[in-house]
């Protein structure tokens, strides 16, 4: 059987759904082409299963260790089973809602289960699904992304887990090791340690999330070591074992050689671009030399008619940005427009305890850009809604440009950082200075009115204004 459309997705995720609904309400018709479980990783196996396992971890620990005196809330009970059935159910209920009846509300979409092949793009997309042909002037591959394994010798012969089978476990195990610091590994680790799990969290580099400030970083791991986790970093991973029922995982640590031992190995080494066994050799698309699709700013593959868009290019592999980049992609791809991924003010957030969120230039990066810039950084014990909160861990940190005072980025450490770091985008994206930040309004005992303290730190000492006293 043949079928003509107008674009033709490969892919079930964020970054397919953006491009297909984009295109559907151009008035084009879609195939949208998924062998998997629709609904891509964020809600099936990461963003959803992990920040709600994480909000009920959190009120357990918070429950156990209260800020209060006074408050005696006693013994929290533990219900495994129960917590990760909530989990399923929320993840089932969103992917109903966000993706199987978001398609129904776009009849020109048409739904095609199966893996799709790429027999020719040119001059025309052809795929190939089964005994089925798909046929487009264009296409947008948003294949995904999927867990990296790193070669560490015989690793690949144990029961390991990914964060999907650590999302999904039906039991809990006494000793967790964490293979990776960034932020996948961190907050699972966190996770399991606030159930009742002993954790080690061991990373390669010198730091655990070397891609944020090394404030940031120095931050995180002392409040983590607080809690009790166990963060070895700098760690030459050499080998794995498994007796069939506890692993073994040895390595050398400031040239010295260590053994750690677990009931479980959690491989959280970051993932890498989807991109086997559709068809893209056998049509000449080009991949990067971290193996993602190749793509110009309008994301543009090598191949005119092909399009890509979201993890699957190895890029900012963020749900959010998967999203706008579906919606660049059909958009270019179409003609309906010409768009640009913009990704100058791009958000992050680790959701540990306390949170780490950031954009923009760290002071190191500035400079090695050229940039002359100054930072200050504020703790948190000077923001009144962190006293109220009896919680004080962590700070506010800004890079202004030196001669303009022009924010250039942000970084915080606080339990409530994610919601924080949106005046940070802002700032960075339109170009606000420190001016801008000090006389504009925040409402008090908020954690984001510390974003203006931060600002008024480079040229007051906060701790001698009054509770409301601003600029």
């Amino acid at each position: 059987m043949e079928h003509t459309v107008d674009l033709i997705v490969l892919g079930g995720g964020s970054a397919a759904f953006a491009a297909a609904i984009k295109a559907a309400e151009a008035g084009r018709r879609v195939a949208l082409i998924e062998e998997g479980t629709i609904g891509g990783t964020c809600v099936n196996v990461g963003c959803v299963p992990s920040k709600t396992l994480i909000a009920a971890a959190n009120l357990r620990y918070r429950a156990l260790h209260p800020a209060f005196a006074g408050l005696g809330l006693g013994d929290a009970g533990l219900d495994w089973a129960s917590i990760f059935a909530q989990k399923q159910a929320l993840v089932d209920e969103l992917r109903e809602a966000k993706y199987v009846r978001v398609l129904e509300a776009y009849p020109t979409i048409s739904w095609v289960r199966g893996r799709g092949y790429l027999d020719q793009a040119e001059p025309v997309v052809r795929v190939r699904v089964g005994e089925a042909v798909w046929e487009a002037p264009r296409g947008v591959v948003a294949t995904g992304a999927r867990p990296w394994i790193p070669p560490i010798s015989g690793l690949g012969a144990t029961p390991y887990w990914t964060s999907t089978e650590a999302l999904a476990a039906t039991h809990r195990p006494e000793r967790l090791l964490v293979i990776g610091g960034s932020a996948v590994g961190l907050e699972l680790g966190q996770l399991y340690h606030r159930l009742g799990t002993a954790v080690t969290i061991v990373e390669a580099v010198d730091r655990i999330l070397p891609q944020e400030d090394a404030e940031v970083s120095q931050a995180l791991s002392y409040y983590l070591g607080e809690e009790g986790i166990a963060v070895q970093s700098a760690v030459q991973l050499e080998a794995v074992d498994y007796d069939g029922s506890r692993f073994w995982v040895r390595g050398r640590q400031g040239g010295k050689t260590f053994e750690w031992t677990g009931d479980h190995v959690l491989v959280a080494t970051g993932r890498r671009p989807h991109v086997e066994g559709f068809g893209l050799e056998r049509v000449g698309v080009k991949l990067t030399s971290r193996g993602g699709i190749a793509v110009n700013d309008h994301l543009e593959t090598s191949v005119p008619t092909l399009y890509a868009a979201g993890d699957v290019t190895g890029e900012a592999q963020f749900v959010y940005v998967a999203a706008e980049a579906g919606a660049v992609a059909a958009t270019n791809a179409l003609g309906l427009g010409e768009r640009r991924l913009d990704l100058s003010a791009l958000p992050r957030v680790t959701f540990t305890d306390p949170q780490v969120a950031s954009v923009g230039y760290t002071d190191e990066a500035a400079e090695a850009a050229g940039i002359p810039c100054t930072c200050s950084t504020l703790p948190l014990e000077y923001v009144p809604r962190a006293l109220a909160n009896r919680d004080v861990r962590g700070f506010i940190k800004l890079v202004v440009e030196q001669e303009t005072e022009r924010v250039l980025g942000m970084h915080v450490v606080a339990p409530e950082a994610g919601e924080v770091i949106q005046v940070g985008v802002f700032a960075v994206r339109f170009g606000m200075t420190l001016e801008d930040l000090t006389t504009t309004l925040f409402p008090y005992l908020t954690m984001v009115e510390g974003v203006k303290l931060a600002a008024l730190t480079f040229h007051k000492d906060v701790s001698k204004l009054s509770c409301c006293a601003g600029s």
